[in-house]
């Protein structure tokens, strides 16, 4: 979670982003959240000081709400100057080419802000990795001129002295104002703030610091001259420290109150106070940093000042039945940090997965991303709209259909048993390190409380930085068995020896209590039981590689099994050992058969089969990347079993899956990572794009089997979302601007 900005005229109103692309606005203090798209991550917020509903967020482009985030139009680059919109790469990267010659060279914005004396008046930190520059807008964004370049330093802080009109600029180099380099200690700052106006101004910045003769130094500076001269102030810190155990603390992020530049709040990491382990936390100043007061800390459990969420609880309880020595649970670190410009006694931060603030000056703090419900066996949890977790399926019980559960990544599976209106985490059971992803689960339709799951360690896959950094040799998981509806768990991945399992399969014609299953090792190939699962054997007779990534598998009425291998690379080429595959096995798994791709395909990433005509076949694929950009992506169908294949579905060259609904088969529905789901109604053969889902990263859509006129949508950082199948007509875009886009 990332770059927490409140409104300087109420404190209610909060903007912040994820780096699953989304972004969130609060208008109630963090009781609800509403999450808007702007298909890629958020880099910078402001505020009109005038009129308190007009925003401004930035990304790779500058973006304008007037309706306080409710809708945004894409103000910069001009989309009146050809602008086009362009989505390439195994993240579906957006970008634009246009002939707004301001924009030229950027890659980047990354920071904007707003004279506080004129509205109109704009500027914005620009460029790419190599160069940076300052551009300047006098007419709220309609024309720009380059005013100052940034070099390549790092962008932390961007504000306009109201008394000069300067802007001034806080990077990793120091601190600039009108293109001027100020002096910094030779030290590269981490983060940069400032509160007050002219020479009441006070900035604050922080540094890596260092231990000398058992002394801490370094690591906090202040400055009353905007830069000019810095005092560290790191030795009023020192109290903090118990000198020579461990690591340096780091200091990672702070910010300062407007009305009250003499207050701010500092982020540490690995601080340590007592005798206990290192600490994360906030601490406080009201005095320019001459003294500091810890507000917030915690280490392996949670700070004992702060109402809890699902997050911490179910992490301390963890810990707690693991102990210590098996088990470390770490709460981590600000990363940003926001106090209320005109009240310093609230103030948001985020972290790796959490967004918590205070409104009483540290005293005490609440985790905002979901509110409890009571009245359960055990406490249990809804949203509050600030979802940032991704998602592989929606499962039903079929005994009860009350009881619904989601295979997650990063938290495990999770279960409802009120239809969705509360959760709560069900892995209790699943060894510590398979407990980051539940990929799947299948339930035996005959026999109550029976079902199983695919467990790995690790998360998102089949993306290719998973198995860049880590060799799928290397991987942990397995399959486990419930008895109970998923309330707890036994392993039962005899044969296995250890693998990701991304898919399992279940065969409903196999007798009960000798069910045939399947199950996908990432990495193996197919893994194969004949007694319900308590044991397993690989088949990978005909399988190609000496790592096939085996993903997903589908069944047909007659028996026969598609399995879809996901690709090694991103890249575009085409015809090496680096493709994805297609395999059909007739023989229950004991041997496997290439099926042809459709030409200038080598992602594919889901299969679904007609139930009334097994030769009818549907196919997801990812786009592969070429000069011209990304193809080979989108649906295709196949007549014939996949002797031949034409696209349905192009204009979206990045599909994660393809899905029937079991009631209708011309049904169908398709989703991927370009903001935006589809449905057909005659078989694949035309699409329409479903209108009120609005996420950026799309996993699959699942019909509700309880309710033939809604859908879920899994998603890659959004959760789940919830609504009808035919789409939402009343339902406000997030983007209201028509950008055009390349197909």
């Amino acid at each position: 979670m990332i770059l927490p900005t409140i409104s300087p005229h109420d404190p209610n109103i909060v903007v912040e982003g994820c780096d699953m692309t989304g972004m969130y606005i609060t208008l109630d203090g963090g009781r609800s959240w509403r999450l808007f798209n702007l298909r890629d991550v958020l880099s910078g917020v402001a505020y009109d000081p005038k009129d308190p509903s007009v925003i401004y967020v930035t990304n790779n482009a500058l973006w304008k709400s007037t309706d306080t985030g409710r809708t945004w139009s894409l103000l910069f680059p001009d989309p009146a100057k050809n602008t086009i919109e362009h989505m390439r790469g195994d993240h579906a990267s957006q970008s634009f080419t246009t002939d707004d010659q301001a924009y030229h060279g950027i890659t980047r914005i990354f920071a904007v802000t707003i004279d506080s004396r004129d509205s109109a008046s704009i500027y914005l930190a620009v460029g790419d990795r190599q160069a940076k520059w300052l551009l300047h807008s006098k007419d709220r964004g309609k024309s720009w001129e380059r005013t100052a370049d940034l070099g390549s330093e790092q962008i932390l802080f961007l504000t306009i002295d109201p008394v000069s009109s300067e802007c001034v600029v806080g990077g990793s180099e120091g601190v600039r104002a009108a293109g001027t380099v100020t002096n910094k200690a030779d030290q590269r700052f981490l983060a940069v703030s400032a509160g007050g106006t002219g020479k009441d101004a006070v900035f604050y910045a922080t540094a890596e610091p260092t231990v000398k003769d058992g002394g801490l130094t370094g690591a906090v500076f202040v400055s009353r001259d905007r830069g000019k001269t810095w005092e560290d102030r790191t030795a009023s810190l020192a109290s903090l420290l118990r000198a020579g155990q461990g690591e340096p603390p780091s200091f990672e992020s702070l910010s300062a109150c407007a009305s009250r530049p003499n207050l701010a709040y500092l982020g540490f990491r690995g601080l340590k106070l007592d005798e206990g382990p290192p600490y994360n936390g906030i601490a406080k100043t009201t005095d320019a940093g001459q003294t500091w007061t810890v507000v917030k800390k915690e280490s392996d459990v949670p700070a004992l000042n702060s109402r809890v969420s699902w997050v911490e609880q179910r992490a301390a309880s963890v810990w707690e039945k693991q102990k210590r020595e098996d088990y470390s649970v770490w709460f981590d670190a600000p990363r940003d940090l926001a106090v209320a410009p005109g009240n310093p006694d609230v103030c948001y931060a985020t972290d790796l997965f959490r967004t918590y603030r205070t409104t009483d000056g540290g005293k005490s703090w609440e985790t905002v991303n979901s509110a409890p419900v009571k009245g359960q066996e055990q406490e249990s949890w809804t949203t509050r709209g600030l979802d940032v977790t991704t998602c592989y399926g929606v499962h039903f019980d079929p005994f009860n259909d009350q009881r619904i559960y989601i295979s997650y990544t990063d938290i495990g599976l999770f279960r409802s048993d009120d239809r969705g209106k509360s959760w709560i985490g069900s892995t209790e059971g699943i060894p510590r390190e398979w407990r980051n992803t539940t990929y799947w689960i299948e339930l035996d339709p005959k026999v109550k409380g029976l079902m199983w799951g695919a467990f790995g360690a690790n998360h998102d896959l089949p993306r290719p930085k998973m198995w860049r950094s880590t060799d799928p040799a290397a991987y942990k998981g397995g399959v486990a068995t419930s008895k109970d509806g998923g309330v707890s768990w036994t392993v039962t991945d005899r044969g296995i020896n250890e693998s990701d399992i991304t898919h399992i399969l279940l065969d409903p014609t196999s007798p009960e209590g000798k069910r045939t299953l399947y199950a996908c090792g990432f990495g193996d190939g197919v893994f194969k039981s004949t007694d319900n699962g308590q044991s397993w054997a690989l088949k990978r007779q005909g399988l190609e590689g000496r790592q096939p990534f085996a993903w997903r598998l589908a069944r047909v009425g007659d028996g026969s099994l598609y399995l879809v291998v996901a690709r090694r690379s991103d890249r575009g080429e085409i015809g090496n050992q680096d493709d994805g595959a297609l395999y059909r096995s007739t023989d229950g798994a004991e041997n496997w058969e290439r099926v042809a791709l459709p030409a200038g395909t080598n992602g594919p990433n889901g299969i679904a089969v007609d139930p009334r005509d097994h030769r009818r076949l549907y196919l997801a694929a990812w786009g592969r990347a070429t000069p011209a950009g990304d193809e080979g992506g989108g649906v295709f169908v196949s007549e014939d079993a996949g002797k031949t294949w034409r696209q349905v579905l192009g204009e979206d060259q990045h599909i994660y899956d393809v899905t029937t609904d079991p009631r209708n088969p011309a049904l169908l529905y398709a989703c991927g990572f370009e903001h935006s789901a589809y449905r057909s109604s005659d078989r694949g053969e035309t699409w329409s794009r479903i209108k009120g889902y609005n996420f950026k990263w799309g996993h699959r859509v699942i019909p509700d089997p309880r309710d033939a006129g809604m859908i879920y949508i899994t998603t890659f950082g959004g959760s789940v979302w919830y609504g009808p199948a035919l789409g939402d007509p009343s339902a406000p875009e997030d983007i209201v601007t028509a950008l055009r886009r390349m197909k």
